[in-house]
């Protein structure tokens, strides 16, 4: 919503919102979905496109680097790492890996930290990430993984900002589509 707020000030064009995951969108891309520009949440889905035709190659760019956060609205309850070695919960949200990169990022924290194989069974997937942190604002999973521009600044919440470490970077690139090369 900032990049579409700073886009209008300078160009006085209004861009029309829609978000999802980057798999999803990718799907309806090349469905011939009616879109302009692509602000994927990865890096894949926007060289695929340009690879497969359908976006302006010279244009591809990395808009952000995504942070990966375990959040929960209970306070005090996510501390580090630590909350997820002790499993002291009954569901944790994800993103769906196969369509969110920040679910590839989840499970690559929980196999770093050895916690994967015994944390399966307490994993909910969401769609996308937002539908991930739906599920934990909706209480139903205590906590989960989110992006860092998600967290609700309230009080009533804890958080631990994943260290790069335990996963690989979330480079979000933007294309322009061939539907848009024109405007």
């Amino acid at each position: 919503k900032e990049i579409a707020r700073v886009f209008k000030e300078k160009t006085g064009h209004e861009a029309i919102l829609s978000f999802g995951a980057s798999g999803q969108f990718y799907t309806q891309i090349k469905q011939d979905a009616p879109f302009q520009i692509f602000l994927s949440a990865d890096e894949e889905r926007p060289a695929k496109l340009v690879e497969e035709g359908l976006g302006v190659g010279d244009s591809a760019f990395t808009y952000a680097i995504g942070k990966l956060v375990l959040w929960s609205k209970k306070p005090g309850f996510v501390k580090n790492e630590e909350t997820l070695k002790s499993g002291d919960f009954s569901k944790i949200a994800i993103a769906n890996p196969a369509a969110a990169p920040y679910g590839v990022a989840a499970i690559e924290v929980m196999k770093s930290l050895n916690v994967y194989d015994a944390l399966l069974p307490k994993i909910v997937q969401g769609n996308s990430v937002a539908q991930a942190f739906q599920f934990i604002d909706t209480d139903n999973a205590e906590l989960g993984f989110i992006a860092l521009s998600q967290i609700p600044h309230r009080k009533d919440s804890s958080w631990w900002i994943v260290p790069n470490k335990y996963y690989k970077a979330i480079h979000q690139n933007a294309v322009l589509l061939k539907t848009g090369e024109q405007n």
